[in-house]
């Protein structure tokens, strides 16, 4: 049974790492349009998971609707050791485990955290091109102290982009530019 749970692993490398017993954030990338799927599967599989979800206004020719959909389309986050992680590969929907070689690599919870803070305030939140390069900043004051991220600007309104590097998304709120100090 260990070998068919640790698929793809050698015994070693089971039994030196003790990743595929604690959980970890991990991120999973989904055929299209199936992120809400996935994540009603692996929740009844009992595997905890995090889709940020927003609400945006679509325009029809003859309404304006709300609608949610995935912040990251194409990405769920799931909170699992890795023994599981051929039952979570088997799930309908899914694709791979996004990480480096055969071993998938662990989301920082810090990125998470923040993503989580902005998604529990039920603030305007958009997805942002990935950005790795720019000035680093950290939120002083407010529900956000703490938050660091990049700041730009979009439409004349400051806002501070947070980029999740393992899935090469980012998104981004707006603030007020007096609120941000830079990091050193």
């Amino acid at each position: 049974m260990k070998q068919e749970i640790a698929a793809g692993f050698s015994g070693a490398e089971f039994a030196e790492n003790s990743l595929f017993l604690r959980p970890a954030w991990y991120a999973l990338h989904t055929r299209s349009r199936h992120e809400k799927v996935v994540e009603d599967l692996l929740t009844r599989k009992k595997i905890e998971t995090f889709l940020p979800i927003r609400t945006i206004k679509r325009r029809w020719s003859d309404r304006v609707k709300e609608i949610s959909e995935p912040l990251f389309k194409g990405y769920i986050f799931v909170h699992a050791p890795l023994v599981r992680r051929v039952d979570i590969l088997q799930t309908k929907g899914v694709v791979r485990f996004i990480g480096f070689g055969r071993i998938p690599s662990i989301v920082p919870e810090k990125e998470l955290s923040a993503l989580r803070r902005f998604m529990e305030e039920s603030i305007a939140i958009d997805p942002f091109p990935y950005l790795k390069e720019g000035e680093r900043v950290v939120i002083r004051t407010g529900p956000f102290r703490g938050v660091e991220g990049f700041l730009t600007c979009k439409k004349n309104k400051y806002r501070l982009v947070i980029s999740l590097d393992l899935i090469t998304q980012s998104a981004s709120i707006e603030i007020d530019s007096a609120a941000v100090e830079p990091l050193f």
